[in-house]
């Protein structure tokens, strides 16, 4: 038995809960989540909280029961709150422009970079900060790490595209370690 899954999901007011044979659907004022049910476990759901049981004490069952109810625990704080991930932009002449759905960065290239954003996701830029928002955890992390993919901070100057809790190890240069 997990012990994240035998806590319960309290559902806060505004959200609605919907259980289907194949998916849960989760409708909340920030928007709508699915996520898929797994069939080694059991789902009851009252007015203000959704729990999971296993259906058999097996390994799998006890590894599926804690991450179906940390995806349904995201899924809703997801539609209530929302997520978001505050990306920094470092370097003499690195900028970033939001004009729509699509990111313009300037971070080195001959060219800038031009990055849509999916549907669901939200970006604005503060300065030398693009902070992206949405309700989808798993979808706002990975648009996170794409952007942070196209130029990564390196070691020697701190230069580059990074999250903004983010440490980044500098080295010393080639002429550092001279004596």
């Amino acid at each position: 038995m997990s012990r994240i899954g035998k806590l319960p999901i309290t559902l806060p007011k505004g959200v609605e809960i919907k259980l289907d044979d194949k998916q849960v659907n989760i409708k909340g004022p920030k928007g709508t989540l699915t996520t898929p049910i797994c069939p080694l476990l059991t789902y009851e759901l009252t007015d203000t909280t959704l729990t999971l049981a296993c259906k058999e004490n097996t390994r799998v069952s006890g590894a599926q029961h804690g991450l179906r109810r940390t995806l349904l625990a995201n899924a809703v704080e997801g539609v209530t709150k929302g997520f978001s991930k505050s990306l920094e932009v470092i370097g003499v002449g690195y900028r970033v422009a939001v004009k729509g759905n699509l990111i313009e960065l300037f971070v080195g290239f001959s060219h800038p970079v031009l990055v849509d954003l999916p549907a669901g996701i939200t970006a604005k830029v503060e300065g030398q900060v693009l902070t992206l928002s949405g309700c989808d955890k798993c979808q706002v992390g990975e648009m996170a790490a794409k952007i942070r993919r196209i130029r990564p901070p390196e070691p020697y100057k701190g230069k580059g595209i990074k999250y903004v809790n983010e440490v980044i190890r500098r080295q010393v240069g080639k002429s550092g370690g001279k004596k």
